[in-house]
């Protein structure tokens, strides 16, 4: 049976290595970061989920698009990529930003001190977890039977992921805006060159470029 890998996809920092900016609501789920700055270059893919009018571009940034669902069972995120409440539950009737098509299409994992009810919305199902990173990829593999899991995001998520160990492959769009401050993911990507193998392609539109890691 072929190696279930944790996979980080698609994931957008800025050029100081913020996923988020500060002061993240529920109308701004990026703080004060622009996300149209910070993935135009997944948005102008012809793969791109959300594309409404033909065309779009093709290449590697169509590739990288493309390849954010392949063979994907299952998602873990932190508890701030799937809202801005912090502490216990207020709120159970909100589900999320994504409306009732996320575009997940796996059982999700989110990780919190504050478990609640799990629920699905189209094929999507949502469970809550306060669980540390091993406990929690342990339960996302056996839900993925057999696939890859990713490990969506935010920063801090992923960090706690890369220092326990456990991806085995990373790819980042670093994007040429500095935020100054928010959820970051490093100070630099030579940290993980101990621990990764690393190849850096500028996207061919010019606007990212793109980090990606492997395990040595």
């Amino acid at each position: 049976m072929a190696q279930q890998l944790l996979r980080v996809q698609n994931f957008n920092v800025s050029s100081d290595g913020y996923g988020a900016g500060e002061g993240q609501t529920l109308e701004r789920p990026f703080g004060h970061a622009d996300p149209e700055a910070m993935f135009a270059w997944a948005g102008a893919t012809a793969s791109w989920p959300r594309r409404t009018d033909p065309g779009g571009s093709r290449g590697l940034d169509d590739y990288l698009t493309r390849d954010y669902g392949r063979n994907i069972g299952a998602e873990i995120m932190g508890r701030n990529k799937f809202g801005p409440q912090r502490g216990p539950w207020r709120d159970h009737e909100w589900r999320g930003w994504w409306g009732d098509e996320p575009p997940f299409h796996t059982p999700v994992f989110v990780l919190t001190h504050h478990p609640r009810p799990s629920f699905a919305l189209g094929d999507t199902t949502f469970h809550f977890l306060d669980a540390d990173p091993a406990t929690a990829l342990a339960t996302a593999r056996e839900a993925a039977d057999g696939k890859d899991v990713r490990l969506g995001g935010g920063a801090a998520t992923i960090r706690a992921f890369l220092d326990a160990g456990l991806v085995d492959t990373l790819h980042v769009a670093v994007s040429p805006v500095a935020l100054g401050g928010g959820s970051r993911l490093w100070e630099s990507p030579d940290e993980l060159l101990d621990r990764y193998h690393r190849d850096v392609v500028p996207s061919p539109g010019g606007t990212v470029t793109h980090h990606l890691f492997w395990r040595k």
